[in-house]
Order: C-alpha cells, then structure tokens, then sequence
C-alpha cells in the first residue's frame, strides 16, 4: 500500500502527464475518477440517463480544458469535481427551460371540448408546416416528443440516435421554432 506522499506524487505525476496532452493518462483519469463523477451526478440529477450525460461531458471537457489544471497536490480530482458541479447546473438548467417550455405550449392549448376556431387552425398549421422545414431529424424528433407524448430515451432508440443527441434536437428545434413564430407574428397584421 503507498503511503499518502506518494499517492499524492503518483496523482500529480498523472495531473502533468494528462495536462500535456498524454491520452494514456486520460484512460487512467477516466478509469479512476468516472464513478466518483457518475455518482455525484447521479445524486444531483436522479436519472441514470442524464448523469451517463454528464459523465461523458466531464471528461470531453476535461481533455478540451486540460490547459487550465495546474498539477499541484490533489488539484486534479477537485477540479473533475468542478467541471462536474457546471455540467449537473447545466442539466439543471436544460430541464427548466424544457420545463417552460411544456408549460407554455400547453398554456396555448384550446380546452378540451371546444372547436377549434379559424385562427387555431391557422396556428396549427403554421406550427406544422415550420416543423416539415426544420429537416430530419429534428422534425421527427419533435413530432415524437410532443405530439405522440414519448419520452425522450425512447426516440433515441427508435430512431438510433444518442440520447443527449435528441435532447439537443428537442431543445434546437423549439428555440427555432419560436423564433419562426415571432417572426410570423412580428409581420402579421
């Protein structure tokens, strides 16, 4: 068993090596730290799928990042801890919007039992027609998600597409969507 001092000067020499670049010593980081990561996210975020998510993005960042560590004694495993804590903020942040974003569109809802009016109809087929023309697979994906109500694990693999692939699909597309629609109405009389 190593002794403290060594332990630490075996994770700075890691921090070092993966700090130039080494990606043997990014195996290493990963294979050490991505559970300590994984489960942090999990903790913060409760789904299983999202904190896979985070997990990944960590460690993409990590590398992507790798200039701003400065190896110093236990610096690398505070600073994964770090990059953890602003992707779950992320996640955090994704959820409210789409959150908001499901509220707003089901505050335009018609109420059930009433016939829908000339303008809902126009609106109807304005959202569809703006839907066909952001291409696939973002339609699909969107199609899938609000209008035959499936979850999103489940049109990543119907479609064959990672599932933080759909979620960006699902969040692209309404902001497209929205700004389309304020346009419209921007021109409208």
């Amino acid at each position: 068993m190593l002794a403290l001092d060594e332990l630490v000067a075996e994770q700075d020499d890691l921090a070092a090596r993966f700090v130039s670049g080494s990606r043997e010593a990014l195996a290493e980081v990963y294979a050490r730290w991505s559970a300590l990561v994984y489960t942090v996210a999990l903790r913060a975020l409760d789904d299983a799928h999202d904190a896979e998510d985070v997990t990944q993005q960590v460690f993409v960042s990590a590398w992507g990042s790798r200039h701003t560590l400065r190896p110093r004694e236990g610096a690398l495993p505070g600073w994964l801890i770090g990059i953890t804590r602003h992707r779950i903020a992320d996640v955090r942040t994704q959820r409210y919007r789409r959150a908001r974003n499901v509220a707003a569109v089901a505050a335009l809802a018609p109420e059930v039992g009433s016939p829908p009016t000339e303008a809902d109809i126009a609106q109807r087929l304005l959202v569809a027609h703006e839907v066909d023309r952001l291409g696939e697979p973002r339609a699909s994906v969107l199609r899938m998600a609000f209008i035959e109500d499936l979850p999103q694990e489940e049109i990543a693999r119907r479609l064959d597409l990672p599932l933080g692939t759909v979620k960006s699909h699902v969040r692209r597309g309404l902001v497209q969507l929205r700004n389309r629609l304020e346009e419209v109405d921007d021109v409208a009389p």
